[in-house]
């Protein structure tokens, strides 16, 4: 299964490969070469369809728990100051996504949506301590039962160029569905209450859906 945001890439890309082969077998003479562009344009068509694919994953939907946004490793766990929102410290979980993870973001509660803003920026690499404050990002913040109000955000990095957030003020969300998508690499910051138990440490692998970040009985 593939995310709806690359069906266009996935078609140009299928018609560019498509070309690369037929061209290669009616004008290429040399068999060598001819072996390779049709290798090389296999590979671009495996690249795209696995950076666009999109597993079905079922949530364990709860109140009582944040799930992994999305999927990569967890690169940050600390108190830092959130500017935008809360304008005071809270708990960050940063889960970093390399261009070979799912690159779908999910919902990681349940709950109303309180806040939705893009902000346009650089394209600082992913883990540059300001690529939360400067890069392109989107901000969202869910108003759970349980937790109360939970931040995540969406940056871009050096080689993605377009988010995309589904998340729109004042809807409400269910854990687990789909709430957008980064293309080309980036990563995922979560804002938790300060004092919040975290069932993750650094260097974990999350799993989008799957991963519980924190619980609470």
């Amino acid at each position: 299964m593939f995310h709806k945001e690359g069906s266009k890439i996935i078609f140009i890309t299928l018609v560019l490969v498509v070309a690369i082969i037929l061209g290669a077998d009616e004008f290429v003479s040399i068999e060598w070469l001819k072996i390779s562009l049709i290798v090389l344009g296999l590979a671009l068509l495996i690249i795209v369809l696995q950076f666009f694919r999109n597993p079905t994953r079922i949530a364990d939907n709860s109140d009582n728990h944040i799930l992994a946004p999305v999927d990569g490793k967890v690169v940050v766990i600390e108190e830092v100051y959130e500017p935008e929102y809360f304008q005071e410290k809270r708990l960050m979980v940063s889960i970093f996504m390399s261009p070979i993870n799912v690159h779908v973001t999910r919902y990681c509660a349940n709950g109303l949506v309180k806040y939705s803003k893009y902000h346009p920026g650089k394209y600082l690499v992913a883990w540059h301590p300001k690529a939360s404050e400067e890069n392109e990002r989107t901000t969202v913040v869910i108003e759970n039962r349980v937790f109360g109000e939970i931040l995540y955000r969406q940056i871009a990095g050096a080689l993605a160029r377009r988010i995309v957030n589904y998340a729109k003020e004042g809807m409400r969300v269910t854990q687990g569905d789909d709430a957008g998508f980064i293309k080309f690499g980036s990563r995922v910051d979560l804002y938790l209450p300060l004092g919040t138990e975290v069932n993750v440490k650094l260097g974990d692998i999350a799993t989008g859906n799957k991963t519980v970040i924190c619980k609470k009985a």
